[in-house]
């Protein structure tokens, strides 16, 4: 079978990459066109058809500044589809392009596969519609999803959690903590993680403030990780006269070693709680007051994080726009640096959190699922 799969960021590029290894496993014969990264041009044996990294825009605005682009990538891509003829159409979350790729798909009659639910119960509901319309076969990675469709007239699977998979096999490889400051050249002090996001502009608005939080603790070294998609000129660059160290494809090692982590909020805060290293989510974007109230009167649920609303509680601080300055940040790390009830209150969290997501193989299940299709597949 020929699988055309489009994921638009890195951790997009990560779950899709073991999504194909599992359909290989299900399919001697299947082929990979992308649009994505290197981890899937490396299963795929071929390179993308467009880099994740040139289709990372966030915010409407900048959605707005680059939509010429953004329509021509739309537009590559449907070429793509009509000259190669996949059996089946794979979507990896980014729903804003996503979507429109799903009705093209839909309307030339290719099945219409979406792997991660686009996170239409807390921004955007009215994309639900879209998704019965176009979307043959919903996989959702979090455990209230199939719930929340079904009360809405639409059937979808719970496969399990990709980062519940990632961060289990990574932890088979660590180093102790002696080893990977000796590897990573690092002084033998404690570690706060600074994990400020893959996108230009999350770390243009993060990344200062944590440096600066995590500076009020000497005592610690701070170390950020290094997303794969940005160069270290622009590290330098948000770090001004501060010289702080940027590792690189070395995040989930990090975090473990790190007392506490500062982190962007994503799915970075999901692994860092599966690493069950205490967090404080930051998520600066304009820091607006203004923007805070207007985008809380449109969401959905009372909580953003991953960890938060998995667990319907408040696990881990969640600090948005005006909310997270250095101060706010600060006032959170001091609180779990040291053996406190905070920090235990929030590791029994991190309990909960993994009985809830449970241990299943999420990409072999959905691989699974995808290749059972194959009978109705033209």
């Amino acid at each position: 079978m020929k699988y055309f799969l489009i994921a638009g960021e890195a951790s997009g590029d990560l779950h899709a990459s073991h999504l194909m290894a599992s359909l290989k496993q299900e399919d001697e014969q299947a082929e990979f066109r992308f649009l994505g990264g290197d981890l899937m041009a490396a299963q795929a044996g071929v390179q993308p058809i467009i880099h994740y990294r040139d289709m990372a825009y966030m915010g409407f605005a900048d959605v707005v500044k680059h939509l010429g682009k953004i329509l021509g990538f739309l537009g590559t891509a449907r070429r793509a589809i009509d000259e190669w003829q996949p059996s089946a159409v794979i979507l990896v979350d980014y729903p804003s392009f996503n979507l429109k790729v799903a009705k093209y798909a839909h309307n030339l009659g290719i099945p219409v596969h979406y792997f991660i639910s686009p996170k239409v119960w807390v921004w955007k509901e009215w994309r639900v519609k879209d998704i019965r319309r176009y979307v043959d076969h919903m996989y959702c990675i979090l455990p209230f999803e199939p719930d929340w469709y079904r009360e809405r007239g639409y059937k979808a699977t719970y496969v399990g959690n990709p980062t519940v998979q990632e961060v289990a096999e990574a932890s088979k490889d660590f180093p102790d903590f002696a080893r990977f400051i000796t590897e990573n050249d690092l002084p033998d002090r404690p570690i706060i993680a600074l994990v400020p996001g893959s996108r230009v502009r999350e770390i243009r608005d993060n990344l200062p403030l944590m440096l600066e939080a995590a500076a009020r603790h000497p005592e610690y070294q701070a170390v950020i990780a290094g997303a794969p998609s940005i160069n270290d000129e622009l590290y330098r660059d948000v770090m001004g006269d501060k010289t702080v160290p940027v590792l690189r494809d070395a995040t989930y090692p990090l975090v473990h070693h790190a007392r506490v982590a500062l982190v962007t909020s994503g799915t970075a805060t999901l692994e860092t709680a599966l690493l069950d290293t205490p967090q404080v989510a930051c998520y600066r974007f304009n820091g607006s007051k203004w923007s805070y109230n207007f985008y809380r009167r449109l969401l959905s649920g009372k909580y953003v994080t991953l960890p938060n609303l998995i667990t319907d509680e408040p696990v881990i601080p969640e600090l948005l726009m005006h909310l997270c300055t250095v101060d706010s940040i600060d006032e959170h790390l001091s609180a779990l640096l040291g053996d406190t009830q905070q920090r235990a209150a929030m590791l029994d969290g991190y309990r909960r959190l993994a009985d809830r997501l449970g241990t299943d193989i999420c990409t072999a299940t959905a691989g699974r699922l995808i290749t059972a299709t194959a009978p109705s597949i033209k």
